[in-house]
């Protein structure tokens, strides 16, 4: 099992920039697979980006070229650098790991909320 605390989210502009970490304990070594998800209010939980066992790297297409996420090799967490930020990227920003073999996450972490003014 693996611990997932998400901290960063805040409040800021239209353009402007955030960066998310989500500190992991537990089994980490064990669970390579990370992921952060985002939830707007009324709307379904959405893969914002995902690290996949090997490194790989993804993110949906709305967020290309303005996000980055990466594992750092000192203290395992995974942060999230966002810049360019849009209003529709306001959301819960969650950090998931665990990934079984169906490609489910079952590790959450609580959550940090980021809105971004117009």
């Amino acid at each position: 099992q693996v611990q997932l605390v998400e901290s960063g989210g805040g409040l800021v502009q239209t353009g402007g920039s955030l960066n998310l970490s989500c500190a992991r304990s537990g089994n980490v070594d064990s669970a390579k697979a990370v992921a952060w998800y985002r939830q707007s209010p009324g709307k379904e939980r959405e893969l914002v980006a995902a690290i996949d066992w090997e490194g790989n790297i993804r993110y949906v297409d709305s967020v290309k070229g303005r996000f980055s996420t990466a594992i750092d090799s000192d203290t395992k967490a995974v942060n999230l650098h966002m810049s360019d930020l849009r209003p529709e990227d306001t959301a819960v920003y969650y950090c998931a790991s665990c990934r079984n073999f169906m490609g489910n996450y079952y590790c959450w972490g609580q959550g940090t909320e980021v809105t971004v003014s117009s």
